[in-house]
């Protein structure tokens, strides 16, 4: 539940439903569809698996798997790019703040209320947005410095059942108005043509990393709290990964109707959920209220997957250096936050972070973390040893093959096939930067892995015991 809870935010509410619309409805759904089970569910498996094995977060974890300078630099580079999308993420949370704020303030529901013009004035504010960004960051970095059960624990587990009902009847209210069930057939019928192009087979496999959060080092870091008992298989691959798929498939019924019934453009980018939601909420009975459930409910599950990604570099740095907790939180937090004010800055930058994270960065990740296994272990006996024990559900050798060979086999072909139809393409400039920026990020990472592995330190037991 808390890395389901960690999860359900931006990636599957927000992001969800503009890239369905951007590559082809439902098309686009059966591809993502075949990569979650295909790639994320067995690598969600093997990361949790690393966590519970070594009880270490990210960095920790690779250099006592691999022992050696190089372990530590591999564990640099899914730290660092896990900081990276947290730096353009974190923007996304502001806006769902200032949408809860609104909401709060009866906005939506005033007479001559305009969506479209109220998030172009919004996304248009550079000072507005960056303020946003800011409260954001402050906010995280105060609830992982007092605690988290008192405060949002409590609050969560009631506003995310809540976000999934007004979910439910946004989308109900959205195919009865005029027009609506043209934004059901348009993403229950697929156009099979997109199923012929690579573009659409990358936004596929980018969601459903960017869904699960396979790669970002989550799974591992909520892993290593795992006592020797819990279920790996069920919990860290089928459940979160089915859970976070029904909240994103949610979040795509309800915006579709919406969609054409008002005569948006389906692949309108950012800002589709925000205007769709702000257009069929005045047409709800209770319309006031419902804004309130939704986009108050929005900002926390937004919210809380903030503190699970910032969690990642704050376990870390409280490992890896003599920082007190407090200290890697202010630190972390701060890095997050100057790194993001571009993003907060410009919405364009924004998404071009997002294409360089999600076509270069996470591919990168994920095949680091799975290589930890292949490289550690034959796949075959981390599946007995670690991830098979004391499971009720208990994976066959079918994962062995998926690990060594499907994954890692996808994500070469996937960043290849990236750098190949990005050539003499607008999209040509941005794959420069990122290619060269995850050859930079390996780069250094191995240096600095070097560097750090000189350091006496004095040797931390691991209470894994598998």
């Amino acid at each position: 539940m808390a890395l389901l809870g960690a999860m359900v935010g931006a990636g599957n509410i927000w992001r969800m439903p503009f890239t369905t619309g951007q590559n082809g409805g439902g098309a686009f759904l059966i591809a993502y569809l075949i990569f979650l089970y295909l790639i994320a569910v067995p690598g969600l498996m093997a990361e949790t698996m690393i966590g519970r094995y070594t009880h270490h977060g990210v960095i920790g974890s690779f250099k006592q798997l691999l022992d050696s300078k190089y372990g530590k630099g591999l564990g640099i580079v899914v730290v660092v790019i896990n900081i990276a999308l947290m730096s353009y993420y974190a923007p996304i949370i502001g806006w769902a703040l200032y949408y809860a704020a609104h909401s709060l303030m009866m906005t939506f529901t005033q007479s001559g209320f305009q969506p479209q013009a109220f998030w172009q004035g919004f996304i248009s504010n550079p000072g507005l947005v960056i303020s946003m960004h800011t409260l954001t960051m402050a906010g995280i970095a105060g609830v992982l410095i007092f605690g988290i059960r008192r405060g949002v624990e409590r609050v969560v587990k009631w506003l995310i059942p809540l976000l999934v009902v007004a979910l439910v009847a946004a989308g109900v209210r959205g195919i009865t108005l005029p027009g609506g069930m043209q934004g059901l057939s348009f993403v229950f019928t697929p156009d099979w043509t997109y199923l012929t192009r690579g573009s659409t087979w990358i936004a596929a496999l980018s969601q459903a990393l960017f869904s699960t959060g396979l790669g970002w080092g989550i799974a591992l870091t909520y892993g290593s709290y795992l006592g020797r008992y819990d279920d790996v298989p069920l919990g860290g691959g089928m459940f979160t990964a089915i859970g976070n798929t029904s909240i994103g498939l949610l979040a795509v019924f309800a915006t579709f109707p919406a969609v054409f019934a008002f005569g948006l453009e389906p692949s309108g980018g950012s800002g589709l959920l925000f205007v769709s939601m702000a257009e069929v909420i005045p047409q709800l009975p209770g319309g006031a209220i419902w804004a309130i459930v939704l986009f108050v409910s929005f900002f926390f599950a937004t919210f809380t997957s903030g503190l699970g990604i910032t969690e990642v570099g704050v376990t870390t740095i409280s490992e890896e250096t003599r920082l007190s907790r407090t200290g890697a939180v202010v630190a972390v937090c701060t890095a997050i936050w100057a790194f993001g004010l571009p993003s907060a800055y410009s919405s364009t930058f924004l998404g071009q972070m997002d294409f360089i994270i999600g076509r270069y960065g996470l591919p990168l990740a994920t095949l680091t973390i799975v290589l930890l296994i292949v490289l550690k272990f034959s796949p075959e006996r981390a599946r007995v040893i670690a991830l098979n024990r004391y499971a009720g559900i208990h994976v066959g050798p079918w994962w062995n093959y998926v690990i060594t060979y499907v994954i890692p086999t996808v994500m070469v072909v996937i960043l290849g096939y990236g750098i190949v139809t990005s050539i003499g393409t607008g999209n040509q400039t941005l794959m420069l930067i990122g290619v060269a920026l995850m050859i930079a990020l390996v780069g250094a990472s191995m240096i600095a892995g070097g560097i750090i592995n000189q350091t006496p330190s004095e040797p931390v037991e691991s209470t894994g015991g598998d």
